[in-house]
C-alpha cells in the first residue's frame, strides 16, 4: 500500500479544489479523504480508479444535496493508493470507523456480541457466556444478538444437559453438592455424582444441540426414558422426560428456526424521513439465536445501498461474517464485498437478495422488525425533544440543549469513591459517553461530597480543554446537572472560572425539604431557587436523569467495592495475572496457602514456570 497526500488549507474550495488533484491522480484503486477548512475529515471513500472517482466531484452539477454540501465544505484531500479494490474496501471501512466522517453513513453501535463457550481447559468442561476475543480453549456458539438470548439458551441447557457452569476454583473447593444440584439444573461432578464419561456425554449432546442437532438427541432422550419405564425406572424416566420438555421449550422459545438456513445473518434495512433502522437475525446450526436493532446515521438523501453496504463493511469490520448473509435490498458491490468478507473469514461468503421461498420470508419477518423498531425510535426522539425544549425553557437556556451531562458520587463514609457521570441527548442516553472517575484526592476527608464534586469536574474540564479546545467535536456538554444544592453549584462554579469556562450553565438538583420525589429544588448560579410543577413532564425528566447518574455510580462504586473485598496479596506479586492467579488458588486454596508454599510447590502448579514459582516465592519469603 502506498500513500498519497494534499493538504492545501490556503488553495481554492470546492469543485475548484477536487479538480486541482486530478492532474497527479493515476487509475489506481485506493481510499480519498475529503477534508474542511480545519482538516476535519468530512467523507472517506474508495474506487477501483482513483482518477475517475475524483472527477465526478469535480463536476458543478448534478449531485444530490448532501453530496453537494460536500463538496462546497471540501478544502483539501488526502489519498492511500491500494494493490486492489478489495483492500480499499476494508482500508474504507476501517478508517470510517476511526474517523467518523461526518457525511458518511455511519454505525453508532458496534458493541461485541457474547457466544456460549463449552470451556476445554478441565476434565469436566463448563459451559458459560463469553465475550470479548477466543483465547480460552475450549469450544465457542453463537454470536447471540444480546446477553439475554445467551442467558436463557444457558438456562435451559443447564436444565436439558445438567452442565455445569461455576469456575474452576469453585469446581475444586466444593465438598458437597451446590443449589444447582438440589434443582435438578447441574449433575454434581464436583463432589463425584456423574462419572467423566458420562459427563463427557453430556457435554457432547450439549454440543450436538448447539450445532443444530437437537432431533436425534430428542429421539436419544425419548428411547432411554422408555427403557427406564419399562425397567420401572420411572424416577430416572420422570427425569429424561423433563429434559425432553425442556428440549423442546428450547427450540419453542427461539421462534424461527429456518430449516433450508444453517448459517446465516439476515439483514433488513427500512429508510424513512432521513432516519434508518438495520435490523440483524443471528441463524446458527439452523436455530434462531436472536435479534438486535441498529440506527446508523444517515442524511435524508442516501440510498438503501448506500446504507446496506457501509453498514455491512462497519458491522463485520471486527467480526466474523457468517457463511450467508440474507439482505433486504442489494448493494451496488456485491461481489466485492463477499470476496473482502471472505479474505476476512478465510471461507466463501455468500451475498444473497431472495425474491421468494424461505428466505425471502425472513428476510420479511426482520423488515417488519426494522420498521417497528424505528416508528418506536421516532416516537421516543419527538418525545425527547419536546422535553429538552422544555428544559431550556425551564433553565432560560438560549435553546434545547444537545448533550447534557449529569454527574454524581457513590462511597460509603468515604472509601472507595467513585463519581459517576452519564450523558443524555436528543437520542437519549448516550451510554457510549459515560464515565466513571477513581476519586484519587489523598487530601479529601473521608465524605467530602464537595471535595469530591471538585475533583471530578477538575479532571473532566481539563480533558475537555486538552482534547477538544475548539469545541467542534461534540463533547462538550450544553447543561450540566449536579446532585446537590448551592454547596455543590458553587464549587463547581468555582472550577469553570479557573479554567475559564464561564458559558456552561448549571443546575444543582435538591431533594428539597422533605427529601420527597416532586419536591426538588433548583439551583443556578446568581438565581434564587425554584422548583417546577409536581406533575410537570419537565421535572419527571430531570428526575430520570438524576437517578440514572446515581444508579451508575451505585453500580460503578459496588464494582470497585467488590473487587477490593476480592483483592489479595498476589495482585502484587510481578508476573502474575488473572489465569495464574486462578491456578495458584485452584492448587493451594488460598492466598496465605500460597505465601506458605515451598518452591517445589510452586513449581508444581500448571502455567507457573520455574522463573515465576521463584519470584513468587522470593516475594513472600523476602526478609525472612
Amino acid at each position: 500500500m502506498t500513500s498519497d497526500s494534499h493538504v492545501r488549507p490556503d488553495g481554492p474550495t470546492g469543485h475548484e479544489c477536487i479538480q486541482s488533484y486530478l492532474k497527479t491522480l493515476d487509475g489506481s484503486p485506493g481510499v480519498y479523504r475529503m477534508l474542511d477548512a480545519q482538516a476535519r475529515v468530512l467523507y472517506v471513500g474508495k474506487a477501483r480508479n482513483l482518477r475517475a472517482r475524483v472527477s465526478n466531484y469535480a463536476r458543478p452539477a448534478g449531485h444530490s444535496g448532501r453530496i453537494a454540501r460536500m463538496i462546497s465544505e471540501t478544502c483539501s484531500m488526502m489519498f492511500l493508493t491500494t494493490k486492489t479494490e478489495t483492500e480499499a474496501l476494508l482500508l474504507e471501512q476501517n478508517l470510517i470507523k476511526q474517523l467518523k466522517p461526518k457525511y458518511n453513513v455511519l454505525l453508532r453501535d458496534d458493541k461485541s456480541f457474547p457466544n456460549i463457550l463449552v470451556s476445554r481447559a478441565h476434565g469436566f468442561p463448563q459451559i458459560k457466556k463469553h465475550r470479548g476475543a477466543k483465547k480460552e480453549k475450549g469450544n465457542y456458539y453463537g454470536p447471540f444478538a444480546n446477553a439475554g438470548a445467551v442467558n436463557r439458551t444457558l438456562s435451559q441447557l443447564q436444565k436439558v444437559f445438567l452442565l455445569r457452569n461455576c469456575s474452576d476454583a469453585q469446581f475444586e473447593s466444593r465438598t458437597r453438592p451446590c443449589l444447582l444440584y438440589q434443582i435438578k439444573r447441574c449433575s454434581g461432578p464436583c463432589v463425584g455424582r456423574i462419572s467423566e464419561r458420562d459427563y463427557a456425554e453430556s457435554v457432547r449432546d450439549a454440543e450436538r444441540f448447539l450445532s443444530g442437532r437437537s432431533t436425534q438427541i430428542q429421539e436419544t432422550l425419548a428411547k432411554q426414558m422408555q427403557a427406564a419405564s419399562d425397567a420401572m425406572e420411572f424416577e430416572k424416566a420422570a427425569a429424561l422426560r423433563d429434559r425432553i420438555r425442556a428440549l423442546t421449550s428450547v427450540q419453542t422459545a427461539q421462534g424461527i428456526n429456518p430449516r433450508g438456513v444453517a448459517e446465516a445473518d439476515v439483514i433488513a434495512l427500512h429508510l424513512e424521513k432521513g432516519q434508518a433502522c438495520v435490523q440483524v437475525f443471528f441463524i446458527r446450526a439452523h436455530q434462531n439465536w436472536g435479534n438486535r436493532d441498529f440506527y446508523p446515521r444517515v442524511g435524508v438523501d442516501v440510498e438503501a445501498a448506500e446504507v446496506l453496504e457501509a453498514f455491512i463493511g462497519q458491522f463485520y469490520d471486527g467480526k466474523e461474517p457468517p457463511r450467508q448473509l440474507i439482505l433486504s435490498h442489494p448493494i451496488e458491490n456485491t461481489e466485492l464485498m463477499a470476496e473482502a468478507l471472505g479474505a476476512k473469514a478465510g471461507r466463501k461468503v455468500e451475498i444473497t437478495v431472495p425474491q421468494r421461498g424461505e428466505k425471502a420470508e425472513l428476510v420479511a419477518s426482520a423488515a417488519r422488525n426494522a420498521r417497528e423498531s424505528l416508528a418506536r425510535k421516532m416516537s421516543e426522539t419527538a418525545t425527547q425533544a419536546k422535553l429538552l425544549a422544555g428544559v431550556a425553557e425551564a433553565f432560560d437556556l438560549d435553546g434545547p440543549p444537545e448533550r447534557i451531562e449529569v454527574y454524581d458520587n457513590s462511597h460509603i463514609q468515604g472509601t472507595n469513591a467513585v463519581g459517576g457521570m452519564i450523558v443524555a441527548g436528543p437520542d437519549g442516553f448516550m451510554k457510549n459517553s459515560y464515565r466513571k472517575f477513581n476519586i484519587k484526592g489523598d487530601d479529601l476527608t473521608p465524605g467530602d461530597d464537595f471535595g469530591m464534586m471538585k475533583e471530578v469536574l477538575t479532571r473532566r474540564f481539563k480533558r475537555l480543554l486538552k482534547e477538544d479546545p475548539d469545541r467542534d467535536k461534540g463533547m462538550w456538554p450544553d447543561l450540566l446537572l449536579i446532585d446537590g444544592g448551592a454547596g455543590q453549584v458553587s464549587a463547581v462554579r468555582e472550577i469553570m472560572e479557573e479554567y475559564g469556562v464561564e458559558d456552561v450553565p448549571m443546575v444543582g438538583v435538591a431533594k428539597g425539604v422533605d427529601r420527597d420525589h416532586g419536591k426538588e429544588e433548583f439551583h443556578r448560579v446568581g438565581k434564587s431557587v425554584m422548583a417546577l410543577r409536581r406533575n410537570d413532564p419537565v421535572l419527571y425528566f430531570i428526575q430520570r436523569l438524576r437517578d440514572e447518574a446515581h444508579r451508575f455510580a451505585i453500580g460503578t462504586h459496588r464494582a470497585k467495592r467488590a473487587k477490593a473485598v476480592g483483592a489479595t496479596p498476589l495482585d502484587d506479586v510481578p508476573g502474575v495475572g488473572a489465569t495464574r492467579k486462578r491456578a495458584l488458588l485452584a492448587h493451594f486454596g488460598s492466598a496465605k496457602a500460597v505465601s506458605r508454599a515451598n518452591l517445589a510447590d510452586l513449581k508444581a502448579v500448571e502455567g507457573v514456570s520455574d522463573k515465576l514459582a521463584e519470584t513468587i516465592y522470593d516475594f513472600f519469603h523476602e526478609g525472612s
